[in-house]
């Protein structure tokens, strides 16, 4: 009676091939080298420039503040891809020419600073004001205020925010493959284009992003918790 749930249009036969599978590991396996080194670079980026537009909208120019915000907020409100385009195709129209793994680079770094600028300025945030005062007292400026008082308090509760993004930059690499940088997803397409099998492609790609994924944020939650108790919280 309901043999026709099972034709096999609904429920098609996989032709997993290993021999095929194993051929295409060793390169599959160097795009994910490349992805690494994309996913980190784009990370280290985001986290020195973050913390700068963080302490730059808490500045005492409303002006900087203003832009600052702005920019933060633009950069929020559009499209990753979007920003990839723009910076790699318009930057040559106005005298700015990068290659596709160095503008991929800084867009993935530009774009996920203006997220940590917001975990950033949570943690700021979250510091107790008779922190500030007592560094007031103490006649500390306000680099040595930030960097001995409020930075060390302020790093801990955004580190689990800290730690999503890791995760989020490695999932939106398969983005610069719109730019033909050869990561992931840009060398699955070659591979299934080459053969016509995507079947064993795609299975390792998002087998190989979950073994990128998983232990990323293993290591946010230990590292959590050795700062807390280092410092005692």
């Amino acid at each position: 009676m309901f043999d026709w749930l099972f034709k096999d249009e609904w429920f098609p036969k996989f032709d997993w091939n290993w021999g095929y599978t194993w051929e295409i590991i060793p390169r599959l396996l160097e795009a994910t080298l490349n992805t690494i080194i994309a996913a980190g670079a784009g990370y280290a980026i985001a986290l020195v420039f973050g913390l700068f537009l963080a302490l730059a909208q808490r500045s005492k120019s409303r002006a900087l503040t203003f832009i600052v915000r702005e920019l933060v907020e633009f950069v929020r409100s559009t499209p990753l891809l979007l920003q990839i385009f723009f910076i790699f195709y318009v930057g040559p129209q106005v005298g700015i020419t990068l290659s596709p793994w160095v503008s991929g680079m800084i867009t993935i770094g530009l774009h996920y600073s203006c997220y940590l600028s917001e975990v950033y300025r949570g943690g700021i945030e979250s510091v107790p004001k008779g922190q500030w005062e007592a560094a007031t007292a103490l006649n500390m400026s306000t680099l040595q205020t930030y960097k001995r008082v409020v930075i060390p308090q302020a790093i801990p509760p955004a580190i689990p925010g800290m730690g999503n993004y890791l995760v989020g930059i490695f999932k939106d690499t398969p983005m610069l493959s719109v730019i033909g940088v050869a990561e992931l997803i840009h060398t699955a397409n070659a591979i299934g284009s080459e053969t016509w099998r995507y079947l064993e492609a795609y299975t390792l790609v998002g087998i190989i992003f979950l073994a990128l994924s998983l232990p990323a944020a293993g290591f946010i939650r230990a590292f959590e918790s050795f700062v807390r108790r280092k410092l005692g919280m």
